[in-house]
């Protein structure tokens, strides 16, 4: 199966100004995920897709990397991912004729995503792809949810659940640190879940999401740890 694996990374971003090179650990966001397909075994190509010049700057240091300047129309607060990996599908077979059978969603956002769970997923999708068109990452949560009702005083989302953690039944969320989808669901769908989608639980560490300040504080802490580890 061949795979044009695309890391959007547009340069606009209002939480924290240039996220997706933004140095965690020292080590721009972007970089992490590049350095994370080193040791994926894939058939296919990795893109780097944005409008930055910046961004870009740091992409081109890899040999091994396509970077797609992505239109303006396309790189706007309001536009949508999927906009950017069917820009770089077309781009990919206007300029070098290759055409690839899925497309693989990697967020810079996610810096402790390992090389061995790409490999792993990837082979996921492929062993439900007859059933499934699409398959994205979930994180495991075992918090007491509640909601606000319509008189504004709140409840418990499912007031029968069990007070202790351990005894709930797991809810799963959708931590965006990688996608896959078929070539021709994501064009006819406009969408990276596909028309059926399944899901893949990782660790929740792995799917740590750099939207907030406080989300690089918890993931500089987990990075300096592993470090640590590795190290010693």
């Amino acid at each position: 199966m061949r795979y044009l694996v695309v890391i959007p990374a547009r340069g606009g971003s209002k939480g924290i100004p240039y996220k997706n090179i933004y140095k965690v650990a020292g080590k721009p966001l972007l970089e992490y995920a590049i350095d994370c397909m080193k040791e994926v075994k894939f058939e296919g190509d990795l893109v780097v897709s944005t409008d930055d010049d910046k961004i870009a700057s740091v992409a081109e240091k890899y040999e091994f990397v396509t970077v797609i300047k992505r239109p303006d129309d396309i790189s706007n607060d309001t536009a949508k991912t999927e906009a950017a990996l069917i820009h770089a599908l077309a781009y990919m077979k206007e300029m070098y004729g290759k055409d690839y059978d899925a497309v693989v969603t990697l967020q810079p956002t996610s810096p402790l995503r390992k090389s061995r769970t790409v490999q792993e997923f990837m082979a996921a999708y492929e062993k439900g792809a007859e059933e499934f068109d699409a398959i994205l990452t979930l994180s495991e949560d075992r918090s007491d949810f509640w909601v606000k009702k319509e008189d504004g005083s709140y409840g418990r989302l499912f007031p029968d659940a069990p007070r202790r953690r351990q005894e709930r039944a797991p809810l799963f969320v959708e931590n965006s640190a990688i996608y896959i989808t078929k070539k021709e669901s994501l064009i006819e769908c406009n969408s990276v879940l596909g028309k059926k989608v399944n899901g893949y639980v990782i660790d929740a560490s792995e799917g740590v999401d750099i939207n907030e300040l406080s989300d690089i504080m918890l993931a500089e802490s987990l990075l300096l740890q592993e470090r640590e580890e590795i190290e010693g």
